[in-house]
Parts: structure tokens; C-alpha cells; sequence
């Protein structure tokens, strides 16, 4: 996969100057338009494109075009398949003649891909516009050239036409995606050098990785603000503010592919499971740790702070048990004395009963840093006497039970657990946000449970 990074895109997506350009200078320039060019204007897409909606420059077989929702892929596939049919005049012929629009059904790739209002009928100028041919579903431009439409949900309608482009909407979202993938790179057979575009909201499906993971792929990407001029600014509020902190905020709004690394003890839906929903209170805690998990070596250079806040109700056997994930407030670059102060002042907010500090690294010296901010702070040492996997295992475990809750805004944390493993962490540096929450959790419900448990054991 190639991530398209020319700074071309700038140059080739040339409305932006003029937009921020003072009045007299819009004047100017339109003013020294001919009447002709002033009527093509609106259908010059390159001057009016977003970076993200051009396709790379360079050798590649697909281009795609990732987004939020709104962020403008629509027009992006539309305008690039009107691109390749159209000539120099209405009824020159395109670098395409044979065209595949595959949508995950018929209805969407009529009602978005052609008649939508970024559609390839919305796009093209009246002397070029297409003709829908809705028994046949295909539209037929001036010049000759056609682009059929298809259905992901019919693979096979695939296996006889060929094409020399190809326009793919949602690939992710497809039900048959792999195999309706399959049978349209088979079809792109025609011309000299026949590609095709994916315009499509990332989520972590194969047919797409396998994509993003071709060295003849190149990426685009753009949030849905991107495209804030064209959206209300009442969606943008409302969206954000409801899916603030989901894992369907990075995916549907970020337009962020959030993958599952093999072997991790925490999966994408699974931490999307276990975090509270908007309108959804905390309960009355019976305790509150903080747990510190401290670098090696203070300053700019050294790991983060690893700073994890959490509480659970503990009453009954421990089968009944809760814990909530309540804040991370790791610091990073930070000093011993500044991740100190900051694991006091989280101790603080929430008015934890004890703060938990791994030791291995730091020994003594962690405990005497902390006491000179709080020389009274109730403080546990913890040392690690299995490696980080091994610790994090048992509580991976409570969150498959559904015994753990995540308030929303722990991104970074939550980034770090999908990327820890059984067979270690396959992030860079240090999983210090996962370090500290493990302990946060193994003082609040796994070291209680085995204290529990033990004296029934005892008595059998």
C-alpha cells in the first residue's frame, strides 16, 4: 500500500487559494475569465477537489479512497470514473470505454453511485451526461462508453463482462465482499492499464486489509470534518458529541481502519462492548485505586507514565463483582517529581483510597518520589514476577466475563490493550497504560477474590 503524501494534491486542488483569497482578488480572477470558461468552471473538479477526493499520482491498480461519513467518496468515484469515459469533447473518446459500478446492491448504486446527488449524473455537464438505461442498468455516455451496474450481493454476474475500470463503493460493508472482489479483478482485463477506485468507510474485514496490504494500492484519507463546508453544523455537533470516545467515532467519523492484532486479549468489540454509553452514571464505588506503572528514566526522551484510575463495587461473592475504568491520566516526558504530582492530583479527583506503584524499575526510590508531594498518601508497592502477558491474562479475563466498564475518552488506553498479546505487546515502547491498569485491576477484584477464596478452601 502506497498513502498518497504529494504535495501536489495542494496544487492540483486549486479552489482552496481562492476561497481564502481577499474579495478583490475573487473578482479579479473571475473577472478575467472568458464566457466559456466561466460555464466550465463548476465542472472542473480538480480545481474545486479536496485533497483527498484526486487520485495519486504514480503506477497503481486500485486507488482507495478512505473516509468518514460525509467526508465526500461519493463524489470522489464519481467524478474519477467521469474522468476516465470523458474525452477532450463530448464525443471523443475516454481513456475507459467499459465500466463496472459495484455497490452492495442495486438500489444503492442507482440511487447513490448514478442518481444520487454526488452521483455521476449529478457530476457531469449537460453535453456529457450520460443516459440511464434502467432495463439494462447501465448508463451510456454521448461518446460510446458504458459503465454497468452491479450488485455485491451477485457475485457471478461478474464471471462474463470485462472492463477497463472499475468503481467500487463500500467494499467493507459488502456481505459476499471477498468473493464479489475476487470475480471484479478478473473482469479488469481491458486496455493498457485498467484500474479501478474504492471509495469506502474502513472496518476491520479482510477483503479490505488484504487490499490496503497490495504494494499496488494507494490510500487517500480525510475525517468527515474534511468536508465540513458541505455537511450542517448541527451533524457535526450532534455527531460528535454522541459518539465522542466509541470506537465508532475513529471508524464512522475518523474514517479510521481499527484492526485486530492475532492473539490479543482484547478485540475491537470487545472493548466497544464494555463502554458506557452516554447518559449512563457511575455507582457509588466501594474503593478507588490509582495505579502508576513509572519509567525507567525521567524527561523528554523516557517511556510514558503509565496513570490508570479505577473503581468497583465489591459486595457479595466475587463472582458478582464490577470494576469501571474511570480515567488515564498518563503523563508523558514527564519528570519522577511531575508524574508524582499527577498521580496525587488523579488520586484527588476521584478520592481513591490508595495509590498502587509498580517497583521493579524505580524500587525504593518510587515510594520516597511520591512521598514528597504526599508524605501521608496510602501507597502500595507491587513487583512484577511474571512478564506483562502473563499479568494481563487474568485480567483480560474479567472483561470476557463482562465484569469490567469503560467510561468513555480512554483512546490511548484502549489502543495499547488491542496490541497486548499472549505472546507479548506488538505496539512500540512500552505498554505503560496497559501495565498500569492491570495492577489498578489486580488490586481491586483478582488479589480480593484469592483473599476471599482461601479461607473456604482452607476449611474443606
Amino acid at each position: 500500500m502506497v498513502r498518497s503524501t504529494s504535495p501536489r494534491h495542494a496544487t492540483r486542488s486549486g479552489a482552496g487559494w481562492l476561497v481564502s483569497a481577499p474579495p478583490e482578488t475573487q473578482e479579479a480572477f473571475l473577472a478575467g475569465l472568458s464566457d466559456a470558461a466561466l460555464l466550465a468552471l463548476p465542472w472542473l473538479f480538480e480545481f474545486w477537489a479536496l485533497p483527498h477526493q484526486l487520485p495519486p499520482e504514480g503506477d497503481w491498480r486500485s486507488w482507495v479512497c478512505l473516509g468518514g461519513r460525509g467526508a465526500g467518496k461519493t463524489r470522489a468515484g464519481a467524478e474519477w470514473v467521469r474522468a476516465q469515459v470523458e474525452g477532450a469533447r463530448p464525443l471523443d473518446a475516454g481513456a475507459a470505454r467499459s465500466v463496472a459500478l459495484v455497490g452492495e446492491t442495486f438500489d444503492q448504486v442507482r440511487e447513490v453511485m448514478v442518481m444520487g446527488e454526488s452521483g455521476i449524473l449529478a457530476c457531469c455537464p449537460t453535453d456529457r451526461r450520460p443516459r440511464w438505461e434502467a432495463t439494462r442498468r447501465r448508463l451510456v455516455w454521448p461518446n460510446g462508453a458504458v459503465a454497468q451496474a452491479f450488485s455485491a450481493q451477485e457475485p457471478e454476474a461478474l464471471r462474463g463482462p470485462q472492463f477497463d475500470a472499475a468503481w467500487v463503493d463500500e467494499l467493507a460493508k459488502w456481505k459476499r465482499g471477498q468473493e464479489t472482489w475476487d470475480m471484479l479483478q478478473f473482469a479488469l482485463r481491458l486496455g493498457d492499464d485498467p484500474r479501478q477506485v474504492v471509495t469506502t468507510t474502513p472496518r476491520n474485514v479482510p477483503v479490505l486489509k488484504a487490499l490496503l496490504d497490495s504494494p499496488s494500492t494507494v490510500v487517500t484519507h480525510a475525517r468527515t470534518e474534511a468536508n465540513r463546508a458541505w455537511l450542517a453544523a448541527s451533524f457535526l455537533r450532534e455527531i460528535r458529541a454522541r459518539y465522542a470516545g466509541t470506537q465508532l467515532e475513529r471508524q464512522e467519523l475518523d474514517g479510521e481502519l481499527l484492526e485486530d492484532v492475532e492473539g490479543a486479549l482484547w478485540s475491537v468489540a470487545t472493548l466497544e462492548a464494555v463502554r458506557m454509553r452516554p447518559g449512563e452514571v457511575l455507582p457509588a464505588f466501594s474503593r478507588v485505586v490509582v495505579a502508576v506503572d513509572p519509567p525507567v528514566t525521567g524527561g523528554a526522551a523516557s517511556d510514558d507514565c503509565g496513570i490508570v484510575v479505577a473503581g468497583a463495587l465489591t459486595e457479595g461473592p466475587p463472582e458478582d463483582w464490577r470494576a469501571y475504568v474511570i480515567e488515564d491520566a498518563t503523563v508523558s516526558g514527564a519528570s519522577p517529581a511531575e508524574w508524582a504530582r499527577a498521580a496525587i492530583a488523579a488520586m484527588r479527583r476521584h478520592r481513591a483510597e490508595r495509590l498502587v506503584a509498580e517497583v521493579n524499575q524505580g524500587g525504593d526510590l518510587v515510594e520516597q518520589v511520591v512521598r514528597q508531594v504526599d508524605p501521608l498518601v496510602p501507597y502500595r508497592a507491587v513487583r512484577a514476577a511474571r512478564g506483562k502477558s502473563a499479568r494481563a491474562e487474568p485480567v483480560a479475563a474479567l472483561y470476557e466475563q463482562g465484569r469490567v466498564r469503560h467510561l468513555a475518552g480512554l483512546r490511548g488506553l484502549e489502543d495499547q490493550m488491542r496490541l497486548m498479546t499472549a505472546q507479548g505487546y506488538r505496539g512500540s515502547g512500552s505498554p505503560d497504560r496497559v501495565d498500569a491498569l492491570v495492577w489498578a485491576l489486580t488490586e481491586l477484584m483478582i488479589l480480593p477474590a484469592a483473599q476471599w477464596r482461601r479461607p473456604q478452601v482452607r476449611g474443606l
